[in-house]
């Protein structure tokens, strides 16, 4: 019995030990299945979970006037971003996740389910740092702040229609940030990062790709400047409640747009209650009919052909002139006129007749050369030729309407660009937005310095007491310029009742320093006619830009100007 039991004990050491060494086989056979045979595929595994390539966002070019004042930056930001697998697997913590985002836990849940397959989805982005932090504090499985830019517009709404905007990724969506977004937005970086397992970057482990930072770009606009013009710009539209207006200010020598702006206007900061209807840069995208604006043009085309001498008298009594079946009308029968009447109290007649005794080829030249249906090429998105049509099908009573500014579009930038002729001796001066080294622009022969001269000084009564633009006067300053009210086109010819109420004007007379252009769109408070509504708004512009250039007044009836001149003259 004994030596029974002995056999038995045997036995089961026998069977146990070979269990051991079998279990023992088993182990080194699994180790070396992954240590030799699947190291690669488990390294690999291993890195995918904990090393990430991410990327290093590139700093996006600064914008700035040309005094170096900061028109756009763009700011650091942080985003909240999720592993939707790793997320889901704490699913209890959505609750208090959702609470910090300020988002329904519901539509948080949603989200990271419909995207549990993907390794990465954006919870929210461009936080303020205080959220960001909270987000930290947490510690949400899953969970991680990135870094990004946010774009900033300092001056909002005065610089909107220039400058434009970025969508939340930095590109550029409108304006300058559109027309030179890829010379604002740089190159982005790439690096490998080593995360734990709630996503947050514990070290680098290489650089792949440096980042490379946007350029700066340096506009010519005076920032100064342009918050005045935007803010009387935008007083003058809700004062006569029009539908919208614009306004271009330009240096008359170098072609430098100082100020442009537009009314409505929009705030490019708050991008979630952007109305896209109101980011269109009125000034270069909208064209109308320039009106009476065109006839210190067509009175100089007159004289450059020898239609008419500088003296002549035109009779445009009884204030009416038939056309084929049109009538053309001046406001009242201003009887026989000079040439400087035929612009300070703008007669249609007496333009019409300049019109139609001109060369065709002659007057359509003028007009080609002072730049109307051109690209102007400043650079900004959307900016259009207008609409001048070829001579050769121009009928007779379309050359009588193009004297007097009907028959052709053009943009508020147009006209800006077109009385530098006046400014400048008879040279169209090219316009420009962006500063630039090496300006290889030239300007264009328009009309000669002595029809430049004289249309320039008949154009000076314009805002004399008996001209049409009283208002536009400057103390101490010479003023020319012209004014145009034009009835704007509908279906089926013109409203009665619907105004374009327009001013240019150039100052000062004696060295023209400054070009202005405004235009009114619908002014509905019964006052409707460019003196009285385009004209105050350059009286105040252009009189800040003479003081802040320091140019010296022209004008010296005042008597404290008199006194000024006896003790040495006037002083800027």
């Amino acid at each position: 019995m004994g030596a029974l039991r002995r056999e038995v004990s045997h036995w089961r050491l026998k069977v146990l030990a070979a269990g051991l060494l079998v279990f023992t086989a088993l182990l080194v056979l699994r180790a070396m299945d992954l240590q030799v045979l699947k190291q690669e595929f488990l390294q690999g595994q291993g890195e995918a979970r904990q090393v990430r390539t991410v990327q290093e966002p590139a700093h996006r070019g600064m914008i700035t006037d040309r005094n170096g004042e900061p028109l756009a930056i763009s700011g650091p930001v942080e985003t909240v971003w999720a592993h939707p697998g790793e997320l889901l697997a704490a699913a209890e913590r959505l609750p208090e996740l959702a609470r910090v985002l300020e988002l329904e836990p519901a539509m948080l849940r949603a989200r990271i389910e419909t995207r549990a397959d993907r390794e990465f989805v954006y919870l929210r982005r461009h936080l303020p740092p205080e959220q960001a932090q909270q987000v930290s504090a947490l510690g949400v499985p899953g969970v991680a702040l990135m870094r990004e830019f946010r774009r900033y517009y300092p001056h909002g709404e005065a610089t909107a229609h220039i400058i434009g905007f970025t969508d939340i990724d930095e590109r550029g969506q409108e304006g300058m940030e559109l027309a030179f977004d890829g010379w604002l937005s740089g190159r982005p970086g790439a690096k490998r990062v080593l995360r734990d397992r709630h996503g947050q970057s514990i070290r680098d482990v290489a650089a792949i790709r440096s980042a490379e930072d946007g350029h700066d770009l340096r506009l010519t606009i005076d920032q100064r400047l342009q918050y005045l013009a935007y803010r009387e710009l935008k007083a003058a539209v809700q004062a006569h409640q029009a539908r919208g207006g614009s306004a271009v200010l330009v240096d008359a020598l170098s072609g430098d747009i100082l100020a442009l702006v537009n009314q409505p206007g929009f705030n490019p900061n708050n991008r979630v209650r952007l109305d896209l209807s109101l980011t269109r840069n009125r000034a270069v995208t909208d064209t109308l009919e320039p009106g009476s604006v065109i006839k210190p043009f067509t009175v100089a085309s007159a004289l450059e052909t020898g239609t008419v001498s500088a003296d002549v008298e035109l009779d445009t009594a009884p204030g009416t002139m038939r056309v084929g079946r049109h009538t053309v009308r001046d406001i009242r029968d201003f009887g026989r006129i000079d040439l400087t009447t035929l612009i300070s109290r703008s007669s249609n007649v007496g333009s019409t007749q300049l019109a139609l005794e001109t060369p065709p080829e002659d007057f359509w030249r003028m007009l080609d050369r002072a730049g109307f249906g051109r690209h102007l090429e400043t650079g900004l998105p959307g900016e259009t030729r207008g609409l001048l049509r070829d001579f050769p099908t121009w009928r007779r009573v379309e050359q009588a309407t193009l004297g007097y500014g009907y028959g052709l579009s053009v943009t508020p930038l147009h006209l800006a660009a077109a009385y530098t002729v006046f400014a400048n001796d008879g040279q169209r001066i090219p316009l420009r937005l962006v500063e630039t080294a090496g300006d290889e622009r030239r300007p264009e022969d328009v009309m000669s310095r002595g029809t430049a001269r004289q249309i320039l000084a008949m154009m000076e009564h314009v805002t004399g007491a008996e001209g049409t633009a009283r208002q536009a006067a400057i103390a101490g300053y010479r003023v020319a310029g012209k004014t145009g009210t034009t009835r704007k086109a509908i279906a089926g010819g013109y409203a009665s009742d619907r105004y374009y109420s327009t001013f240019v004007g150039v100052a000062p007379v004696s060295s023209p320093r400054f070009v202005m252009v405004v235009v009114i769109d619908e002014p509905d408070d019964g006052v409707y006619y460019g003196g009285a509504v385009a004209a105050p708004v350059f009286s105040t512009v252009v009189e800040s830009a003479l003081r802040l250039f320091n140019v010296p007044p022209d004008r010296l009836e005042a008597p404290e100007l008199r006194m000024a001149q006896e003790q040495g003259g006037p002083r800027s």
